[in-house]
């Protein structure tokens, strides 16, 4: 087991000391350029004070930041790594003959506290404080997100019932043209029309309007017709007008839940849910990815300086979010499995990672 000697409190202390120097700052001009984008928005709804400073930006924070510590990882890593070598001091240390490999256990050690924070941040505290936040942006800022259509809408309230509905109308919670079909054993049951379906709010139901049913029983056909009729649905508003930004407020056994939900009642729409569940545990090893990439880069002392290596910092940095959008995309709307899209960027820098290593300066 190796021991933390004093150069390794010494690099563990710059590490932690520059990223969280780092997170406040581009936390700053995060939240600046966030209040100069909606500062219309506050002003036309008169929302106060109070409510944008401790129920969005105090919450926001936590967001942006989950976003962008593996970036802050690497931008951190290779400015006080630079520094380091432009000082000679990395040079002093394998002088004295610490290996390049050992000279990784700081840089873990480091990368291993902000992971840490980082994982529970995303399964628990960040979804947690999004609950507020994005009850806000709903509220005020993004009032019409709703995911999908409100058109031609399929959806299976269970694995042999389906239901389609022509139109929903999101403000008065109205469907035109619905229909519900049940099956057994992937054979017709009945078959249920309505001009139009109301949510009756106080009794929690639906009401169909101007309605017939067709019943099959076994070479026999029954119909059945009426002006109204009530119907406890498996299904309610809220299913309906689920916003873009839901799986942002679950944690992570919430989603779990909800992922397990939909999966039985036979839908298929839930694939973001997917990527956002396998996203929040890639996301901290990608902390120990960017941390090993941006010291390898950094440790060799030359001509360029920091300025150089910040510039191969942010490019790499670059193609790793957009090979992480890339992939992501597929396993949202392709066929590409939402774990193995997670975690591709992830396996194709570890293969930059044991490149840069190996030409690193030992």
């Amino acid at each position: 087991m190796m021991l933390i000697k004093k150069i390794d409190w010494y690099i563990i202390r710059k590490y932690l000391a520059a990223f969280f120097f780092v997170a406040l700052l581009f936390s700053l001009i995060a939240v600046v350029i966030d209040f100069s984008e909606k500062i219309d928005d506050y002003l036309e709804d008169d929302i106060p004070a109070k409510a944008f400073i401790f129920d969005y930006y105090f919450n926001y924070i936590p967001y942006i930041n989950g976003l962008l510590w593996p970036v802050y990882a690497i931008l951190t890593v290779i400015f006080f790594t630079s520094r380091m070598a432009y000082d000679s001091e990395i040079i002093s240390i394998f002088s004295s003959g610490t290996s390049f490999y050992r000279l990784m256990w700081p840089y873990f050690l480091s990368a291993l506290v902000i992971g840490g924070m980082h994982y529970i941040g995303n399964h628990y505290v960040i979804p947690n404080a999004n609950k507020t936040r994005v009850k806000f942006e709903n509220t005020y800022i993004w009032k019409n997100n709703f995911e999908g259509s409100t058109k031609n809408m399929h959806i299976f309230l269970s694995k042999d019932t389906k239901m389609y509905i022509r139109r929903y109308s999101i403000q008065d919670s109205l469907g035109y043209d619905m229909t519900l079909e049940q099956f057994d054993k992937n054979k017709l049951k009945s078959k249920l029309f309505a001009n139009r379906m109301e949510w009756l709010s106080k009794e929690k139901k639906w009401q169909l309007k101007n309605y017939w049913i067709r019943e099959f029983r076994g070479k026999r056909e029954f119909l059945t017709q009426g002006k109204s009729i009530d119907t406890l649905l498996q299904i309610t508003p809220y299913d309906l007008e689920r916003r873009d930004n839901l799986k942002e407020t679950m944690t992570t056994n919430e989603l779990i839940t909800f992922i397990d939900g939909e999966r039985s009642r036979g839908a298929t729409n839930f694939k973001m849910f997917e990527v956002e569940r396998y996203r929040r545990t890639a996301d901290p090893f990608t902390i120990f990815i960017l941390t090993f990439i941006g010291m390898a880069i950094a440790a060799r002392k030359v001509r360029g300086g920091m300025g150089l290596h910040l510039a191969l910092g942010a490019g790499l940095s670059g193609g790793f979010v957009f090979l992480s959008k890339f992939s992501t995309t597929f396993s949202t709307k392709g066929n590409l499995p939402p774990e193995i899209g997670v975690w591709i960027p992830n396996i194709i820098f570890s293969v930059v990672i044991i490149f840069l290593i190996w030409r690193a300066q030992k």
